[in-house]
């Protein structure tokens, strides 16, 4: 696949975001680093991929917003060419909760950045992907959804739909030669999680076969593969970047 556009990655001025941004525009793609409220980690990711000698401009949106999402797109388009290569991993926060005390609030939270969010996304990047006749869609996913951590029912429900709007899309999309996918990642420790000891994470390795944690710049290679003329004929796939943990 010839690069033609660009790639859009929200989320991305810090965790794993950031370092699928530097990844890809290792790869030669011009990078659309999406950012809500920190300038200045965007700016540090922009600052990144130049010193390496990549393209990348930061774009502020909250990638929820209705309106928000199309004028970003078309701002990206303006200045790096059509979205040819979608990566919708923002996120937002991820607090457990008993089940009996989920409320229908707590689904829309996390509803908002694993359906509504893509939705957005997809449908304001879609006629640029057309007119290129190709394109990618990349979401990034959670093992979470199989391992069904107690206290996590919104978020694995809303992983769930989030896998369901991934395989319809890629029915969907494919005679235009785009491409959807889902790179679910075990835990990978980022700046959100703070200090992580080996304490913390001594009962999570105890079942991961590769016996270690899994590093943001695994995940990013996964997105960059995806994304890549090799992936051509893979679509409506999740693959699960995480040692092994939730092998059956």
């Amino acid at each position: 696949m010839t690069i033609a556009g660009s790639a859009l990655v929200t989320g991305a001025s810090r965790g794993l975001g950031a370092h699928i941004s530097r990844r890809l525009a290792a790869d030669g793609w011009p990078v659309a680093v999406n950012y809500r409220s920190d300038e200045a980690g965007a700016a540090r990711v922009v600052a990144d991929i130049e010193a390496a000698g990549g393209r990348a401009v930061a774009f502020r949106a909250d990638v929820t917003d209705e309106d928000a999402v199309p004028a970003m797109v078309a701002r990206v388009e303006a200045e790096l060419g059509p979205v040819q290569a979608l990566v919708a991993n923002a996120t937002g926060p991820q607090p457990l909760v008993a089940a009996e005390e989920v409320t229908w609030q707590h689904h829309l939270d996390q509803l908002l950045f694993f359906v509504k969010s893509p939705t957005l996304l997809m449908q304001a990047a879609l006629p640029g992907m057309r007119r290129l006749g190709t394109g990618r869609i990349v979401h990034i996913g959670s093992d979470s959804f199989e391992r069904a951590l107690p206290g996590a029912s919104a978020y694995n429900a809303a992983k769930g739909a989030q896998i369901g709007l991934a395989r319809t899309w890629a029915r969907e999309l494919g005679r235009h030669g785009i491409t959807v996918n889902v790179v679910a990642p075990g835990w990978i420790p980022v700046e959100r999680h703070g200090d992580v000891t080996a304490e913390d994470s001594a009962g999570y390795l105890r079942d991961v076969p590769l016996g270690r944690m899994g590093t943001p710049q695994e995940i990013a290679d996964v997105v960059a593969f995806v994304a890549s003329d090799a992936a051509r004929f893979i679509t409506g796939e999740r693959i699960t970047v995480n040692g092994g943990h939730t092998i059956d």
